[in-house]
């Protein structure tokens, strides 16, 4: 099982960023999967799931209206569409299959600032 995150950066405040997320080792399509994030000095959260069966989505309160989370079953990829950047916002960010539980990736920097 691995994943491999990817489209961190350094973004104004209000900006934009996708992030993604190309898993293998497991049957992706039938797997529920997860961004989560874990800023400086904090615990990680979870920020936004996309759910199988269906498809449904949930959101973190503070992401929620501004992030989607979306899948491409064809390429094995989970990814987090980010807009309207805060400085909060700021962390690495990691994808998951919630069932695989030890399974990790390297992550990804957001850094938001002016």
């Amino acid at each position: 099982v691995q994943f491999v995150e990817s489209g961190g950066g350094l973004v104004q405040p209000g900006g934009s960023l996708r992030l993604s997320c190309v898993a293998s080792g497991f049957t992706f399509r039938t797997y529920t999967m997860s961004w989560y994030r874990q800023a400086p000095g904090k615990e990680r959260e979870l920020v936004a799931t996309i759910r199988f069966p269906g498809g449904s989505t949930d959101y973190a309160e503070s992401v929620k209206g501004r992030f989607i989370i979306s899948r491409d079953n064809v390429k094995n990829t989970v990814y987090l569409q980010m807009n309207s950047l805060k400085p909060e916002d700021t962390a690495v960010y990691f994808c998951k299959a919630p069932r695989l539980k030890d399974y990790w990736g390297q992550g990804t920097q957001v850094t938001v600032s002016s």
